[in-house]
């Protein structure tokens, strides 16, 4: 039996959205979970998990990070990772390397946090207040030493410990030295990739190659190679032209099988779930441009400020908005083709929405 557009949507949603599991046996499953500070009204690494773990409620990996075997670090973005990873990601080579003063004053900071052993941002800025401020991503100011704290995470010098309300505190960490070598980055950069495929496949050739530079993020120093395995995809994967364009999935997979029969139910996706992630994936499997508004000013949005995919079986006939108003949760729906006709998808939808509220705790 041919792959066809149909299995491989099918295939997409059936080796994604598996049978929920403990919260360790999804990170692992999953590999990577990406994270966001939005909430609304929940976190995005939240969103991801409550659709793979039974019983998870917002804020359980927050809660439990410090008991679990994770590391919160970057790979193609920044969320959660297992902590065998950190072989793979480290000792990571900075795309810009700090200048001398950069460098006297992380050094300092690193001995006061190896002094007191776990550091908030906010005991740090007071005690290098002379550090001065700058500019924060996404508007107003931060402290200097703040964005230093980051970038030594992203550097390698410091791991987060864990949160307290949702603030990183941080502890130091020393990777262990890899045998260097060619065949050894060849290896490592085989792993990552293979990562990538893990948890995004089926993938277009062209999401595959942009996925592949997103790693300059969590393995800058391997990219040449990971390069490398890109060019190697069609030995190394499996693989099929469909209606033009190049797929791939693990090599042990088969996107034909009649095994993939997403469930009859509906599903709220968070914008970052592994289902939507790649948007071109997202355009070709049903046909319509999703995209995310948060961060677009109100009057140029079409779908709301954080609209979540509603997945119905196997097709997304639109979105959601949702928010906690006195206690309540409330929604509004948007369709790209007229709301589904079917009794049962009125049903599916009242179901969804309890199952979200006890997530929520509401």
């Amino acid at each position: 039996m041919g792959v066809t557009l149909d299995a491989l949507r099918r295939h997409a949603i059936a080796r994604s959205l598996f049978t929920p599991t403990t919260l360790p046996g999804a990170i692992q499953r999953l590999g990577f979970v990406q994270a966001d500070p939005m909430r609304a009204p929940a976190r995005a690494q939240d969103l991801i998990l409550r659709l793979r773990v039974k019983d998870y409620r917002a804020g359980d990996l927050e809660r439990r990070y410090e008991r679990l075997r994770v590391e919160e670090e970057a790979f193609v973005n920044y969320g959660f990772v297992p902590r065998d990873w950190l072989g793979l990601l480290h000792p990571r080579m900075p795309r810009r390397a700090w200048d001398a003063e950069a460098t006297r004053r992380a050094q300092e900071l690193l001995a006061f946090v190896r002094e007191r052993g776990a550091v908030h941002p906010r005991e740090v800025g007071a005690a290098f207040a002379h550090h001065g401020r700058v500019a924060a991503y996404w508007g107003g100011e931060l402290s200097a030493s703040t964005r230093l704290l980051e970038e030594m995470h992203r550097h390698g010098w410091l791991r987060v410990r864990r949160r307290e309300s949702g603030t990183r505190v941080y502890e130091a960490i020393e990777h262990t030295p890899l045998d260097g070598g060619p065949a050894t980055d060849t290896a490592r950069a085989e792993t990552l990739v293979d990562h990538i495929v893990n948890l995004y496949a089926p993938l277009p050739a062209a999401s595959l190659g942009y996925l592949v530079t997103l790693l300059r993020y969590g393995a800058p120093q391997l990219m040449a190679q990971a390069r490398a395995v890109v060019k190697a995809a069609p030995e190394r994967y499996g693989h099929a032209r469909v209606d033009g364009v190049d797929w791939y999935w693990p090599v042990h997979e088969n996107p034909a099988s009649r095994r993939h029969r997403p469930a009859p139910v509906l599903r709220f996706l968070a914008p970052f779930d592994p289902v939507v992630w790649d948007r071109r994936r997202f355009e070709l499997l049903w046909g319509w441009p999703y995209r995310f508004e948060a961060y677009l000013p109100a009057a140029r949005r079409t779908m709301g400020h954080y609209a979540l995919p509603l997945l119905w079986g196997e097709q997304v006939p639109g979105w959601v908005n949702l928010r906690v108003d006195g206690g309540r949760l409330r929604h509004e729906l948007g369709f790209v083709n007229g709301r589904p006709p079917e009794p049962a998808f009125e049903a599916a939808l009242q179901d969804e929405l309890a199952r979200f509220a006890l997530f929520l705790g509401l």
